[in-house]
């Protein structure tokens, strides 16, 4: 059982914090031969795994080397072309690694954006009034647990399925922002979250977890 990370969404829908946590590090390395068995196309500026899964190798993944070359987009750090090389029989065998594809500031800004809406239709939809809107969201691989402060504010914890106590450690972290970000002269509301203090307790109960369960925080 594991906490994957921690999501702040302001009144408005803007995120304002972000923390990776413990990420699920999938990472799959093969050697091929000419011609690939599998198929890859370029989005997004990285080159993903469009048709063909195998050894754990799934559609989705991304390359993240060639040769043990490291690559950047579609650039491999000596400055050749991935794809050009890859289409060059002369090259082969060759050994490429894949793995999950890792989000972006900017991702995790856009994903944050669409939890909004999502979160004020579903208080739309209640029979009743006065909804809590989405406390819970689960599938089979993570749950996301979200408390809404008085203000609008939105904390959200990424978790496994199976981690018990969420709800505590939710309103612990509500503790600590109204403690060292809200008190903090220098915070102004709706802006990103940057206080070392804040940043410091929640990594602090976040190992205490890990220790001895949030049970015990």
């Amino acid at each position: 059982m594991v906490i994957y990370g921690i999501y702040i969404v302001s009144k408005s829908g803007g995120l304002i914090f972000n923390y990776d946590n413990n990420v699920p590090k999938i990472e799959n390395e093969r050697k091929f031969s000419y011609p690939l068995d599998i198929k890859l196309q370029v989005e997004n500026k990285k080159i993903v795994v469009e048709f063909g899964q195998r050894d754990g190798i799934n559609v989705g993944h991304v390359l993240y080397s060639v040769n043990g070359i490291p690559i950047t987009g579609c650039q491999m750090d000596d400055g050749q072309d991935a794809m050009q090389f890859l289409q060059n029989k002369e090259n082969y065998p060759v050994t490429l690694k894949f793995g999950r594809p890792k989000m972006t500031t900017n991702e995790k800004i856009f994903l944050a954006s669409m939890f909004y809406p999502l979160f004020a239709i579903a208080s739309q939809l209640s029979p009743e009034p006065k909804s809590s809107g989405i406390e819970v969201l689960e599938a089979d691989t993570f749950r996301l647990n979200c408390f809404q402060t008085l203000t609008g504010v939105k904390i959200m914890v990424v978790s496994d399925p199976q981690q018990t106590g969420i709800e505590l450690f939710l309103k612990r972290i509500y503790e600590i922002y109204a403690d060292y970000a809200l008190k903090n002269p220098f915070y102004s509301l709706e802006m990103p979250i940057r206080c070392e203090l804040f940043d410091n307790n929640l990594k602090s109960m976040l190992e205490q977890i890990e220790k001895s369960g949030i049970a015990n925080i």
